[in-house]
């Protein structure tokens, strides 16, 4: 087995993940995200700046979809419902929750996600989505530049998920 060590600070100043190479076995790599990604989410920037959160969940988006993600925490079913609100239309993310809502119903795990399928619902992992930048309310700046401009959407995004949390 091989694995790849990828540090991801932005939840902790030290926070790593580690990616299991799956092309040995036959099978998918495996993504183990511990508090950087979650199904639908991400964590909390306890030690980081927007800034760097964001360039970790970017090395996140760069792997393969077909790249299995198990999370650290099982959050799927709350996370899909804050997604809701910041997207509601998102078909991808309705059939994920309906999903989650059946695989717990029957007291079965979540995990693993896709990091395809996360791209589709994740909102954290869509800080280039025009239709999320709508729906926060949010535009590019004249002089801000892209990254700038992502890294507002995800601190957005999180300070609107800190809120739901709440209550």
């Amino acid at each position: 087995m091989h694995f790849k060590a990828l540090f991801t600070p932005g939840h902790t100043v030290g926070h790593m993940i580690y990616l299991l190479d799956g092309r040995g076995v036959g099978t998918p790599s495996s993504l183990f995200s511990g508090d950087l990604v979650f199904l639908s989410g991400c964590g909390r920037m306890f030690e980081g700046s927007a800034t760097t959160m964001l360039s970790s969940l970017d090395t996140v988006t760069s792997l393969s979809d077909d790249t299995l993600l198990w999370p650290g925490h099982e959050y799927a079913e709350d996370n899909l419902l804050f997604a809701a609100e910041v997207e509601p239309r998102n078909a991808a993310r309705e059939n994920k929750y309906q999903w989650v809502l059946q695989q717990r119903g029957q007291k079965l795990c979540t995990s693993p996600s896709t990091i395809g399928e996360e791209r589709q619902y994740n909102p954290f992992l869509r800080s280039h989505s025009t239709e999320l930048h709508l729906a926060l309310g949010l535009q590019q700046f004249q002089d801000e530049d892209w990254t700038q401009f992502r890294a507002r959407v995800l601190e957005e995004l999180r300070k609107r998920k800190d809120l739901y949390n709440r209550r």
